[in-house]
């Protein structure tokens, strides 16, 4: 059988319970704090890229149309010279110093013919063109920024162009600024200053989604139409989601169109940047946790140690080890200060209780004769050596019924079990409480009278005799007894020699005519 020590306890349990959902309370509100504040941050940073895309698109927009209005400018002074060349070489130098916006001018006729140039370094002077971009301008004779495309002196490049009638209204060519996408321009230097060291970037497309300006310089002219920021912006929405890079890193990018061009500004930051800050805000929060949890732990545990002491003592009790008669007195001393100890103690008391009874009824039915409710031998046995070990001299009563047989052969057995019984009634109204009444079996008794002399027994058992005498028994009528008597230790030291002079004693008072009284002669 396993003790109770080997086995796990309510206390532990408790403690335990109380440990796993302090665990799962703690993980879920970190969890949920981590998701509230991970979507909070997330969602900012689309609102701010989203919010910077819109500007920068503002910018762009604001400076390409200032750009538009410089090369209008010079269209209107170049068509009143009717395309003077000395006009078109100062014009273009004019569009290429007096402002930053340009890396290049152009004036170039009807014909596609270059007229003027700045830088002359260009080259291309007296040149007919067949780029992309100026066959776009011949054809729409208005003002436009073209896609990129490759110009005639290799460049990457996308060209702002106006176009230049003369005072009759006739088409004469038309003037251009050129913004290269590859080298160092005005474009670079509106959104380059904007490139932030945590892997914040942003990045412009055209409406066919090809890279007009990225951080990494090699990637211009590539075409990132795989990217759904890229897929909206183009489609002229503004918004802001979460994406991957072609490197597979997330991003959480915000966009804007310029409408004046049909490109897209996308403004984005690493996923990872935007939530480092998260992790760090996590740990700060179990490090202040901790001792409040351990608080709490030992809070649960002084309260697990009170819940269980008193449910541990009932069990230990109950157990078993022990006389009923203590575990009663312990389970009674146990503090039940809740409900459902109480009524468990209660409920223990009462089954202890009725154990002791039971218990007290099955010794008392071991030692007494069913019959008469007399002691048989084995009780009276229990009582010779209680009063031996107490030192108290007692004297002893045989005693028998006499002519029983024939009371049993006239009557029937139920008669002379009920004339048995009526014997053993008068025995007790005629005894002390302290005298021990014994049925030795059959028709015959033993009362054992503690603390009386010889001559006090004698009496006793004649007035016994003479009572029994004059009560008859109906149907049975006058029922007699003879009596021996002894005394222990006067008679014999050893007490079961003074029974045996008892019965001896009683032999004799059948021997001289019975319905008497006759004691033992005194013997060693």
């Amino acid at each position: 059988m396993r003790t109770l020590s080997t086995r796990l306890n309510l206390g532990k349990l408790i403690l335990a319970l109380a440990l796993l959902s302090a665990i799962i309370a703690l993980a879920n509100t970190l969890l949920a704090s981590y998701r509230v504040q991970r979507d909070q941050l997330v969602g900012n940073t689309l609102e701010a890229n989203r919010v910077y895309a819109t500007k920068l698109a503002e910018t762009t927009q604001n400076f390409l149309l200032a750009a538009q209005q410089e090369l209008a400018y010079a269209a209107t002074r170049l068509g009143q010279s009717n395309l003077d060349p000395a006009q078109a070489q100062d014009e273009a130098s004019r569009l290429q110093l007096q402002t930053n916006s340009f890396n290049s001018s152009l004036v170039v006729d009807a014909d596609g013919l270059v007229i003027a140039t700045s830088p002359q370094t260009l080259q291309l002077q007296g040149e007919i063109l067949h780029s992309a971009g100026n066959n776009a301008a011949l054809a729409a004779r208005q003002p436009m920024i073209s896609d990129p495309y490759q110009s005639t002196t290799g460049k990457l490049l996308v060209s702002l162009s106006h176009p230049i009638f003369d005072r009759q209204g006739r088409y004469r060519g038309y003037v251009s600024g050129t913004l290269y996408l590859r080298q160092r321009s005005a474009l670079h230097t509106l959104l380059g200053k904007h490139y932030y060291r945590d892997g914040s970037y942003l990045y412009v497309v055209d409406r066919n989604g090809r890279l007009l300006y990225h951080a990494d310089g090699k990637r211009v002219g590539d075409y990132v139409v795989g990217n759904p920021a890229v897929k909206a912006v183009v489609r002229g929405e503004r918004g802001a989601q979460q994406v991957r890079n072609n490197l597979g890193v997330s991003m959480l990018a915000g966009y804007a169109p310029v409408p004046a061009t049909g490109w897209g500004i996308i403004a984005q930051r690493p996923t990872e940047a935007t939530l480092q800050p998260l992790s760090r805000l996590m740990t700060a929060v179990i490090w202040n946790a901790i001792p409040l949890g351990l608080l709490s732990l030992l809070v649960t545990w002084w309260f697990a140690r009170r819940i269980s002491m008193p449910l541990w003592q009932l069990a230990r009790n109950v157990q078993g080890g022990e006389d009923t008669g203590n575990a009663i007195s312990h389970v009674s001393g146990i503090r039940a200060w809740y409900f459902e100890v109480a009524q468990l103690k209660q409920a223990v008391l009462h089954s202890f209780n009725a154990l002791q009874d039971r218990i007290g009824t099955l010794s008392r039915a071991n030692r007494t004769d069913p019959l008469t409710g007399l002691l048989n031998r084995r009780g009276l046995q229990q009582a010779l050596d209680a009063l031996q070990v107490q030192g108290i001299p007692f004297a002893i009563l045989a005693l028998d019924i006499d002519r029983f047989k024939s009371i049993n052969d006239s009557h029937g057995h139920d008669v002379g079990d009920a004339a048995i019984v009526h014997i053993a009634d008068q025995m007790r109204r005629y005894s002390r409480d302290s005298d021990i009444l014994c049925r030795a079996g059959g028709e015959e008794f033993l009362l054992l009278l503690p603390g009386i002399s010889t001559d006090s027994a004698r009496q006793a058992g004649e007035r016994l005799r003479q009572h029994i005498a004059d009560h008859p028994f109906e149907p049975v009528g006058t029922i007699t007894v003879s009596l021996g008597v002894a005394h222990f230790p006067s008679f014999h030291v050893d007490a079961e020699q003074a029974l045996r002079l008892a019965d001896k004693a009683l032999y004799m008072a059948k021997e001289q005519g019975r319905n008497r009284v006759v004691v033992y002669p005194y013997a060693d």
